[in-house]
This record gives C-alpha cells, sequence and structure tokens, in this order.
C-alpha cells in the first residue's frame, strides 16, 4: 500500500508518519510507501523499510495536485489547512489553502481514469455554529460562523460528491480539538485549551483567555492518529452517501480541564495560568459546539478517552516519559512540580 500525508510536517502528520514508520502499517495493512509533503519539508523522525518520499509543495499552486497523485497512491491524508485563527484573519489565505488546495486535489484525482483512492479528509467541528442543542447528533445541519468553518463545510460537501459519483471513497473526520498538542503554540484559536495544561506541566507560565465555564470537545494527539488509522482501511459501504462524522471524544469545561492537571500536579500546576480576558477569542469560541452524540463514528469503530484524566496522562507518557501507574493511581507530576511544592504521586 502507497500512503500519501498532504500536511505532513504538522503535529497529527509528523505523529501519523512516525507510527507508519515505527509498524510499517496502517489500519493492519502494509504500507511499502509512504510520501510525506507540506509547504516545508517534513522532518519526520523514525526509520521506515519501504520506499519514502519527502516533499516540499503547496496544494493549492497550479500543477502541484496532479503531479503529488501521479504516482497513484492508495491511500491520500489531507491534514493540509490554514487553521481557525489565521483562516479569521487572513481571508484570502484560508480560502486559497482550505478551499482551493482541496478542490485541486480532488480535481488531480478525478483526471486520471480508473483511479479510486482512499481520501482521508481532515475536517473540524467549525462546520457547526450556534444556535445548535446541547449535544449535537450526527445528522445535525452545517451552519459555520468563521471562514475556516465554511472552508471545511465545503470541503466536506466535495467529499461526499466526488465519493458519490465513484471518482474517490471518501471519510471526513471531524476532530475534536486535540489536546494537548506538544510543541509551541500554534495561530489556531483554540491553542488555549492545550496551552494552559501544556505550559504548567513544563513550568512555564499560561494564558487563559475565556471564562472556565466555557465548554468543549477534545481528544488527545494518540486519538486522532488512531481515527485516521482505522479510516484508512475500514469498509465505507456503511457510510452511504454522507461521508464525514464527528469523531468521539470528551466534553469538558475549562474548569475540568484545570481540575484534571490539579489532580495531575498539584496546585503548583494550577498556580501557573493568569487570567488575561481576550474578546476577540472569547467571540470565536462562543460559537464552538459543547457535546456531540458520536453514536455513528463510535459504531462504525472509532474510539478515544473517556476522560480528561486520560487526555493529561497521554500526554504524561507521550511527550514526558511518565507512563501512568498501571493500579489507576493519579500519574506522578512532573519533578519540577513536585520540587515546587509537596505534591503527593
Amino acid at each position: 500500500m502507497h500512503v500519501m500525508i498532504i500536511g505532513a510536517a504538522g503535529m497529527i502528520g509528523r505523529k501519523l508518519a512516525e507510527r507508519i514508520a515505527e509498524t510499517g502499517c496502517i489500519g493492519g495493512q502494509i504500507v511499502c510507501e509512504l510520501t510525506l509533503v507540506d509547504v516545508v519539508e517534513p522532518d519526520v523522525a523514525g526509520g521506515f523499510d519501504g520506499m519514502r518520499k519527502v516533499l516540499a509543495a503547496d496544494l493549492s499552486k497550479p500543477g502541484v495536485a496532479a503531479r503529488l497523485v501521479a504516482n497513484r497512491p492508495d491511500v491520500i491524508v489531507h491534514l493540509a489547512a490554514v487553521v481557525s485563527g489565521e483562516a479569521e484573519a487572513d481571508l484570502e489565505k484560508g480560502y486559497r489553502i482550505n478551499l482551493d488546495g482541496t478542490r485541486a486535489l480532488l480535481e488531480a484525482i478525478r483526471s486520471i481514469e480508473k483511479y479510486v483512492p482512499r481520501v482521508i479528509y481532515a475536517s473540524s467541528l467549525a462546520v457547526f455554529g450556534a444556535p445548535f442543542p446541547s449535544k449535537i447528533p450526527d445528522d445535525y445541519h452545517l451552519t459555520p460562523l468563521t471562514s475556516y468553518g465554511t472552508q471545511k463545510a465545503i470541503g466536506e460537501l466535495m467529499l461526499n460528491d466526488y465519493s458519490r459519483r465513484g471518482l474517490l471513497d471518501g471519510v471526513g473526520i471531524r476532530f475534536p480539538t486535540i489536546c494537548i498538542r506538544p510543541g509551541v503554540p500554534n495561530k489556531a484559536a483554540s491553542g488555549f485549551f492545550s496551552g494552559i495544561l501544556r505550559e504548567p506541566l513544563n513550568g512555564k507560565e499560561a494564558v487563559l483567555p475565556v471564562d472556565e465555564t466555557v465548554r468543549h470537545w477534545f481528544a488527545s494527539p494518540r486519538s486522532a492518529v488512531g481515527y485516521i488509522e482505522h479510516a484508512a482501511t475500514m469498509d465505507t459501504a456503511s457510510l452511504g452517501a454522507q461521508r464525514n462524522m464527528t469523531m468521539p471524544g470528551v466534553s469538558a469545561t475549562v474548569a475540568e480541564q484545570i481540575d484534571a492537571l490539579r489532580l495531575t500536579a498539584g496546585d503548583a500546576a494550577v498556580a501557573l495560568i493568569r487570567r488575561a480576558p481576550d474578546p476577540d477569542i472569547t467571540s470565536i469560541v462562543a460559537g464552538w459546539p459543547q457535546d456531540f452524540d458520536t453514536a455513528r463514528a463510535l459504531k462504525m469503530g472509532f474510539r478515544a478517552e473517556k476522560s480528561f484524566r486520560e487526555i493529561i496522562e497521554v500526554y504524561l507518557e507521550d511527550e514526558m516519559g511518565t507512563p501512568a501507574p498501571s493500579d489507576g493511581a493519579p500519574p506522578q507530576a512532573p519533578q519540577h512540580l513536585r520540587d515546587a511544592q509537596d505534591v503527593t504521586p
């Protein structure tokens, strides 16, 4: 199987590539060729026994999509995007990357005779906009209130249409907000959800720009990779014409996030969170959904964490090398926090 990851320099793309390199498989099927693409050349750690190609390319530029699919990859993971805050600030860039790039990819696939690859499209909860019910069902209509959400909603509709026509075999994944994201903050409006946990766990101050009553839908980077692995080889016949699904996750308030941080790392970590209300971010977040009924995705075999404590444990294990205890006790706080105050592991 030949897998192409577009957006491989991003956090999810990098982790997916490293997972494939580690296991040699995706969704239980052997990967013999791996192509990694981004606007900057992806730097992915880990070896890979098969053929590996790394490319710097902008999908939205003329002719690029056609060159990328010329070798007919079996699975195309389309993660490339301008994230929410940046897409709202730069209208032209958001539509060029998020919409024009996606259409260019689908059209390039359509132009190749007898070529029907599995296309995994990274969508977003931003396709939903207020007013909506407290728990959004699978069949709820798309009413985005941001440019990013609009661009992703159009991409979802195109994925449905090209799949209906038999031009590709699409699976659209509406990712929860991925938390805790490793590394440095990106330009996503949702970045603070990770920051208020990641920074304190690393002994740094974090800024909280919204009220603690804000509720949102979350999953870990490990779950994000798992969604794609499952989507790569699942039986899509039962999806029918509706190819896009909201992924399972955890609904939690900011206060519940902070409580999970306190349980894990104590008051010393929580004390590093500085409240600094930001009206712009508050306005964007106010239009975001809070909870979902993901029965369809669960029935299809997608899985995620069941509590925010589990999400923090994934970060401690995957990014800080601190595995959670096997006896179910709270994971051990990082050493610098235990040094700062008495925190019982």
